[in-house]
């Protein structure tokens, strides 16, 4: 498949840009400095594009089967993923390419309470993450009112790190998935696994799912 990688040199974009080599995907790798593109795995297409300009949206993705987000903004900059996450969906609107957004878990709700979301709960987002947290709270709504787009919002766990790639994961739907001690995670790298799963066998459709071990 045809694959675009917005993010591409990110903790989570380069995980997944491996992960899309792997599988044999052609993939087109965007970021807006090109020294960047040292860092990039053999195979991999680097191309430099301005993520908030619509127009650069249009062109990195005409010919594509699938665009993947994976923008993370700089601490003290939060914002700037809602006003990236909005010109990629006006970029895409009324095409045939598929979007899928490596998001936030923010938007999920803490099992076992009255509907309280991850991103009012201190237990799994510390003051110093609140901020990202209600940007991507803010990113995933931008989502659900766009119906002219093919999304998927990948929520990740309240703990995503580095690790190993396991190849196995769990997923759900609306609610932080936790294991039986009680704890949220998964590896940068199953996280990709998970994404790229969804790329190749399609399983939700405007809709946010989450994954976790």
């Amino acid at each position: 498949m045809k694959t675009t990688i917005f993010g591409a040199t990110g903790n989570v974009g380069s995980r997944i840009v491996k992960e899309a080599l792997m599988r044999g995907h052609k993939v087109t790798a965007v970021a807006r400095d090109e020294k960047k593109f040292s860092t990039l795995p053999q195979g991999a297409v680097g191309r430099t594009g301005d993520v908030s300009n619509p127009e650069d949206i249009v062109l990195l993705s005409k010919g594509q089967d699938v665009v993947i987000s994976a923008i993370r903004p700089r601490p003290g900059n939060e914002n700037q993923l809602v006003e990236t996450t909005r010109s990629i969906l006006a970029g895409l609107a009324n095409t045939n390419v598929r979007l899928i957004i490596s998001g936030g878990a923010g938007s999920l709700i803490v099992p076992g309470t009255e509907n309280r979301l991850v991103v009012n709960d201190p237990e799994f987002v510390y003051p110093s993450f609140r901020d990202i947290a209600l940007a991507c709270v803010e990113q995933y709504q931008l989502c659900e009112a766009k119906e002219n787009v093919d999304w998927v919002y990948l929520c990740p766990p309240a703990v995503l790190k580095p690790g190993k790639r396991t190849g196995t994961y769990r997923t759900g739907k609306d609610h932080l998935l936790l294991n039986t001690d009680g704890k949220s995670v998964i590896s940068m790298e199953d996280l990709a696994v998970a994404l790229m799963d969804e790329v190749e066998q399609p399983t939700h459709n405007r809709e946010r799912f989450t994954v976790a071990y």
